[in-house]
Parts: structure tokens; C-alpha cells; sequence
């Protein structure tokens, strides 16, 4: 069996999970767990119905690096819950998503996930990298679009697209990014730069929507060519167009680089984080079925279980 690997937008699904399971699901002490139950049954369905080889859970070690923050002020500044004075700024997390966090991490050790992020960085880059360094096929897991930069058909990247539901997962390639925002994967970054994203805090270029900058990235090609014609007066663009580019000269010139995924940082190698999937056993299978009881996650262990253990005969 070829590898597949597997990336995780870790904390993209278990806020899904968070919003989409009554947070009335909860253990003895009263300490929520329906993001734990609703992360394990996502891994193991799509483990079951994607049948990747090895899996890593990305990890936001930084939510919101300093160095983007220093190229764009209001990067994600509506999602800062408090700025920790020396330290990093803490975000808007409720509190009964924040107490499932760490009871998260550990199902995923004692289920043998592998768990990667590195400091200063966001769970996108670590997934950029290990998709650029990939020798096989990749599905990126995630509700957030700005990963939609990754896909590549020829090196067999696609994004498995949550925002609609695990029910309803839209497998995002090549032809399905024209048919939706009438641009290709490696100029998803330049359109998400010109029309902004409220989400992240990128204001975009005022007056430039999505129609707009994919009309202008079908015309120019990049948003690089597109810069060049602003200067070139021969270049055909329109003097309204090349108004709201150049009023927005500066956010052009930063934006960029906080809005591209990094793909170059250095990662433990596969076998090194061990992210090769395999059945759970021994010690580690048994805490498993106790904390299933102790923590109250109904059948989601088991399904877990039962995912990971048809890993071993899907290869023999």
C-alpha cells in the first residue's frame, strides 16, 4: 500500500467539535467533553474513509506570530482575549473548550496520534511544510480556507474541506478551486490578499471584492504582475483599479508574507514524530477504554479503536 499522509488542522476541529456537540456532554466533574468525544470520532472516520498511512495533528504553538503581527497590527487582533505583558497574546478560547484541551493531547498520545507544531509559528505552516516535503499523496483536514494555497494536483495535495460539516466534506482540488473562486491553488494567497479576510483580520484593498481579484488574477497572472501593471501605464489597467492599488500600497507590500503559508520550516521527519498509524495496544489501549468510561465519551473511543486497528490489515 502507498503512503498517504494525513495533516490535521488540529484546533480548526475541535472548535468544530466544540460548536457542533452540546457542551451538556460532560464527565463526572462536570468538565465539558464534547470536543474530545467529537475529535476522536472525526479521526477515526476520516482514518476509516480516507485510509491515510500516517496522520499528524498539527498544533498552533503560536496562534498569532509576533512577525506576522509586526507586518499587519490587526492580524487576527479580534480574537485576542489578553496580551500577557513579556509573553504571547492569549486568545478567545470559552472556557469549556480550554479545560478539554489538555485531555485532548493526551487521548491523542495514548492513541499514538502524532502531535507536531512549532514555537513562533501557526498549525498552517507546519502543515505547508510537511505537504512540501510530502513524497506521496496529501489530504489537508481543515475548515479554514487559507490552506486552500496547497493544493496541487500534480503532487496529489487536496484540502478535505470541513466547513460544511463532516457529513458534507468538500474534497477541494484543482478543478473544484477554478469552479468555485475562478482561481487556481497557487493564486488562492494573491486573491485572499486583495480581497482581504475578516476572519483573519486582513482588510484587503477597499473597493476590491472576490470577483474583482479574480478577474484581475486571470488577467495579470500574480499579484506580482499585477503590481507591475499599477506602474505601467500602458499595461491596460483601469485608472480605478490602479487607484485602489495604489492607495493600498503599503498593505500590498506586507500582506504577502502573512497571508502565505510557510513551507520551509524544519520538522521531526515522519518516523521521527511517529505518524505512521497502527493499532493501539497494551497499557496505552487500556487507559484508553478506562478514560472512555471515566471521561464519558460514549462509543468514541471504540470507534477510534476500532479505525486505528483496520490500519494493520489494510496493509497485510
Amino acid at each position: 500500500m502507498a503512503d498517504r499522509l494525513m495533516l490535521l488542522d488540529t484546533a480548526s476541529l475541535y472548535f468544530r467539535a466544540f460548536y457542533g456537540l452540546p457542551d451538556s456532554l460532560r464527565r463526572a466533574d462536570g468538565t465539558p467533553v464534547n470536543a474530545v468525544r467529537g475529535l476522536l470520532d472525526m479521526i477515526a472516520r476520516l482514518t476509516t474513509e480516507f485510509a491515510p498511512t500516517h496522520l499528524v495533528a498539527c498544533w498552533d504553538d503560536d496562534w498569532r506570530p509576533q512577525w506576522r503581527v509586526d507586518l499587519i497590527p490587526s492580524y487576527k487582533e479580534h480574537r485576542v482575549a489578553e496580551t500577557v505583558p513579556g509573553g504571547s497574546d492569549v486568545e478567545v478560547v470559552p472556557d469549556a473548550l480550554e479545560a478539554q484541551i489538555p485531555m485532548i493531547r493526551e487521548a491523542l498520545a495514548l492513541a499514538g496520534i502524532a502531535v507536531v507544531g512549532v514555537p513562533g509559528y501557526e498549525a498552517d505552516d507546519v502543515i505547508g511544510s510537511y505537504a512540501a516535503q510530502a513524497a506521496g499523496p496529501v489530504d489537508v483536514v481543515t475548515g479554514d480556507r487559507d490552506l486552500f494555497q496547497l493544493i496541487d494536483d500534480s503532487r496529489g495535495i487536496r484540502v478535505l474541506y470541513t466547513a460544511g460539516g463532516m457529513k458534507n466534506l468538500k474534497v477541494m482540488d484543482d478543478a473544484a478551486m477554478v469552479a468555485k473562486y475562478r482561481v487556481l491553488p497557487e493564486q488562492y494567497a494573491d486573491y485572499a490578499t486583495l480581497r482581504g479576510d475578516s476572519s483573519d483580520g486582513l482588510p484587503g484593498v477597499a473597493g476590491i471584492g472576490e470577483k474583482t481579484a479574480a478577474s484581475l488574477l486571470a488577467e495579470f497572472g500574480s499579484l506580482e504582475s499585477l503590481l507591475a501593471a499599477v506602474e505601467d501605464r500602458g499595461s491596460g489597467l483601469s485608472s480605478a483599479v490602479r487607484a485602489k492599488l495604489t492607495a493600498a500600497a503599503g498593505y500590498l507590500e506586507a500582506a504577502p508574507s502573512v497571508v502565505r503559508i510557510v513551507r520551509g520550516l524544519e520538522l521531526p521527519s515522519l518516523d521521527e514524530a511517529g505518524a505512521r498509524l497502527h493499532p493501539v495496544e497494551g497499557e496505552n489501549r487500556a487507559r484508553l477504554e478506562q478514560l472512555a468510561d471515566e471521561w464519558n465519551l460514549g462509543g468514541s473511543v471504540g470507534r477510534l479503536l476500532k479505525a486505528l486497528d483496520s490500519t494493520a490489515q489494510s496493509r497485510s
